[in-house]
């Protein structure tokens, strides 16, 4: 297994904690990309449910779509970035792909169809990047320091999550109710974040990539691989039970019975948690096994589904559940790569990083299609119910899927 050791310019310079530049100079275009894309998605609950009137069915579709456009991508995204050997130009198309968007978005108007569409193409362009980005990251990154690493990135990019709708209020309280403000200021984050890319992270080619050939009958034989497999399958399941923030954060108000006008500073609160807890998790998990971090992550997210039964629960209710859910993504979200990160090849690590990340995202699409569903069919309490025995039952089965040795 390659484990990143040679000198290549603009890629091996250490800064803190020992870490390579790159992974702070993706970071930051994560940071940049983030402030960006949560100025425009922040208030989009609130727009689509109270604005538009949609209903739960329709909201779930959108929603659904929103986590699932990237699903296919992904695969693209991974299998063009070992192909090429250019992971740096495919995440910079995936980057730029997502900052045009912003430019778009106003076209759309109260058109649900239309903000579905724009919304599948600004989640296109993570779904394109995502996998070269993090290829990028656990191929400049040595073997023990991957959950720091990775933690380290997604505790940047969460600095963007907080930021963005902060900067979207500060925009709207100064400068009124239009919209025009907003993207143009979401563009030129992201303008930034692509200029960064540009000129802070190179293309990394792993010694061993002339030993293998990267092809699609590659990356299927990779599911020969029996972790490779277990893990897929598992990340999978669970993502089956994983329902989006945004239904996350719908139920936590009308439950907890909070102000409506808190719904867009709910997200907040979960970034606030995920920011202060990634690294130190990530650091966490490459002592104590990277795969009992990620399962533990979702028993966090059980507790979360649990609070979220607690009707009229308060400002109590929504302290534990969204302490509960920014632990969960703590645990899981830069943990997955890394554990991945440990048996996948080098000069395929983008296609198998982007097929673990495909079968979750579109695991999570259903997930999030059906719940709308419930939502629409019975009471609240039931859904929450069915979801958070779905739950446990997805934990026991991963438990025995998954072997207790695994890193």
């Amino acid at each position: 297994m390659y484990v990143a050791s040679t000198r290549t310019p603009g890629t091996t310079l250490k800064v803190a904690k020992g870490l390579p530049g790159t992974v702070f100079a993706l970071g930051t275009v994560s940071l940049l990309t983030d402030v960006s894309s949560e100025m425009v998605t922040a208030f989009l609950p609130v727009y689509l449910l109270y604005t538009l009137q949609l209903g739960y069915v329709q909201f779930g579709l959108l929603d659904g779509l929103y986590t699932g456009a990237t699903a296919v991508l992904r695969l693209v995204g991974g299998y063009a970035s070992d192909r090429m050997g250019r992971p740096k130009l495919v995440a910079f198309f995936g980057y730029g792909l997502s900052a045009v968007t912003k430019l778009v978005f106003p076209l759309a108007g109260s058109s649900a169809v239309g903000i579905g569409g724009v919304l599948a193409v600004d989640r296109a362009g993570k779904g394109v990047r995502t996998a070269p980005r993090d290829a990028l990251i656990s191929l400049v990154t040595p073997q023990h320091q991957l959950g720091t690493a990775f933690g380290v990135h997604r505790a940047m990019d969460t600095v963007g999550a907080l930021c963005g709708p902060l900067l979207t209020t500060l925009i709207l309280v100064q400068m009124g109710s239009a919209p025009g403000p907003v993207f143009v200021v979401s563009f030129v984050f992201a303008a930034i974040g692509l200029v960064v890319l540009a000129a802070f992270v190179r293309d990394h080619r792993p010694v061993t990539q002339r030993r293998m050939k990267v092809s699609v009958r590659a990356g299927v034989k990779l599911l020969a691989d029996r972790r490779f497999r277990r893990a897929t399958i598992a990340a999978g399941v669970l993502g089956l039970v994983t329902i989006s923030d945004a239904f996350v954060f719908v139920v936590l108000q009308k439950t907890s019975g909070v102000s409506v006008g808190l719904l867009p500073l709910l997200p907040l609160g979960t970034a606030a948690v995920f920011l202060l807890g990634a690294a130190p998790i990530g650091k966490l998990a490459d002592r104590l096994g990277r795969w009992k971090v990620f399962f533990a992550g979702h028993v966090l997210l059980l507790g979360t589904y649990v609070t979220l039964l607690a009707s009229g629960g308060g400002y109590l209710a929504v302290a534990i559940a969204l302490l509960a859910h920014g632990s969960f993504y703590a645990c899981t979200d830069g943990v997955l790569m890394a554990y991945a990160s440990g048996f996948v090849p080098a000069e395929l690590r983008a296609t198998g990083m982007s097929t673990i990340q495909t079968g979750q995202a579109l695991a999570r699409m259903v997930s999030s299609i059906v719940f709308g569903v419930m939502l629409a069919g019975m009471a609240m309490a039931t859904a929450v119910g069915v979801l958070a025995a779905a739950m446990v039952v997805a934990l026991v089965a991963v438990a025995f899927m998954v072997s207790r040795r695994v890193a």
